[in-house]
């Protein structure tokens, strides 16, 4: 779980709001980016690092306003829970904006170092400066009867009982909703031991990952250059702690870029996975968007003396994948990975199909509060139709990833099962296209941010009969 809270002092002793105080640039960044991804959806992680730049927000500020924004994201809607209970109303009934301080005041008081007063205090000040003096003296009195327990004890008040209901009272505790955990748990294999694990990393802020461009920069010089560690995996990750990736040289120049290390490896695997007859350099990633995977397959084939066809649905994001893939030995077309109208007989295809993305909520902080299982239902069609598309593409011996971010059962083992039992393709041992050891029964890859630092990635490759 998050570290104890130390340096902890009382609420205001008075009780009364205080008059109100310059209020700093971080917490009012944090502040606009709750509201937009409370009134238009927006994405915190998209959004933050553009007004960190536009605002000249750096230093300690920008790292304030990173952790209070992602982290009060991530666990909205456990402060929901508990802001609804001490305020005697549901968090629909109070006011958007005060709502957004709430959540800011109680995710500071309950899972940070920030002392209590002081958390409090810049709450007020904050919905005086947004709201005006009308919600001052509610938001003070409910962070103020907030701020009498820790957070370990408000799991203990709400969380149901680990004895009657484990899978929710882990929810509770790591700010998942109850059908994720139950997801998880799944394809965990229904141990208690791994579930809570597997919540608890999914509830930390992760490491930013860097892929070097192969052939263009090496990931130990990435790691000089940037003063990252080299990645223990793919050969071409550095990780950094802390800072905005865009500020970096490497980045700037397009010699590198920020990627999961799993979806490092997913590209990889389509690289290394072994050809029945030649590898003519015909590849294809079929569902390109935004351009991460397309770009390392970019730089992989022009190494190998290939070329990729690029496929993506929506022309903004096919512009996205011509920016990341300039220079390289990659085609984009607008066209539906359904029905691409492309010439059979590739030798190799990457299907980064579209999905729920379970397995990436550390990173897209406010993701969890916005699936619903019914998203699930959707998706697995639209997966299945990609990778038969794929199948009908490839060469006889040639190879098929099928990857999703996302841990569920119904998206990832259950769609490539259905492809074997239906189309002609045999399933490789996936664990064999991957540098690490004990990755499970197999034949597919299921990795996981507790086991391996990387994004819940699931990938399987099969090779056409």
């Amino acid at each position: 779980m998050n570290q104890p809270l130390t340096n902890r002092s009382g609420g205001n002793p008075s009780g009364e709001p205080r008059e109100s105080t310059p209020i700093d640039p971080a917490r009012i960044a944090a502040a606009d980016v709750l509201a937009a991804v409370r009134e238009r959806d927006a994405y915190a992680n998209l959004i933050l690092p553009k007004m960190l730049r536009d605002r000249k927000i750096s230093g300690r500020d920008a790292a304030l306003a990173t952790e209070l924004t992602y982290g009060t994201s991530r666990a909205a809607g456990t402060l929901d829970q508990i802001i609804a209970h001490v305020a005697k109303r549901p968090v629909a009934d109070i006011d958007g904006p005060v709502l957004d301080v709430l959540r800011l005041g109680t995710y500071q008081l309950l899972r940070t170092r920030i002392g209590a007063h002081a958390a409090v205090s810049t709450s007020v000040d904050l919905v005086r400066s947004r709201v005006g003096h009308g919600p001052v003296g509610f938001v003070n009195a409910i962070l103020r009867k907030i701020s009498q327990r820790d957070e370990e004890l408000w799991v203990q008040e709400l969380a149901p009982p680990i004895t009657e209901d484990l899978i929710g009272h882990l929810a509770f505790q790591y700010a998942h909703p109850k059908w994720i955990a139950e997801v998880f748990n799944e394809a965990l294999g229904g141990s208690a031991g791994a579930l809570q694990a597997a919540l608890a990393a999914d509830d930390e802020r992760p490491l930013t990952h860097l892929v070097a461009r192969p052939g263009l920069l090496t990931a130990e010089e990435l790691a000089l250059i940037t003063g990252g560690e080299v990645g223990l995996y793919s050969p071409y990750c550095v990780y950094l702690d802390g800072g905005d990736p865009g500020d970096l040289d490497p980045i700037r120049e397009g010699i590198a870029g920020v990627q999961d290390e799993g979806s490092q490896l997913v590209a990889r695997a389509l690289e290394q996975a072994p050809l029945i007859g030649d590898d003519n350099g015909r590849w294809l990633d079929l569902c390109a968007g935004p351009g991460g995977k397309a770009a390392l397959l970019g730089a992989l084939a022009e190494i190998d003396g290939a070329r990729v066809d690029a496929i993506e649905k929506a022309p903004h994001r096919a512009e996205l994948i011509r920016k990341a893939t300039r220079d390289l030995p990659v085609d984009v077309q607008v066209a539906d990975g359904r029905d691409p109208g492309l010439e059979p007989g590739y030798d190799r295809i990457l299907v980064d199909a579209p999905c729920s993305g379970l397995g990436a909520l550390r990173r897209r902080p406010e993701a969890r509060w916005r699936r619903s299982p019914g998203d699930v239902t959707e998706l697995v069609v639209l997966q299945q139709q990609l990778l038969e598309s794929a199948v009908n593409l490839l060469r006889p011996g040639g190879v098929v990833v099928y990857a999703t971010c996302s841990p569920h059962p119904a998206e990832t083992s259950q769609v490539v099962d259905r492809a074997v039992d239906e189309l002609p393709v045999t399933a490789i041992d996936t664990r064999e296209l991957v540098p690490i050891d004990g990755l499970g029964p197999g034949p597919y890859v299921q990795l996981w941010p507790h086991l391996y630092g990387t994004d819940a990635m699931f990938f399987a490759a099969l090779r056409k009969d």
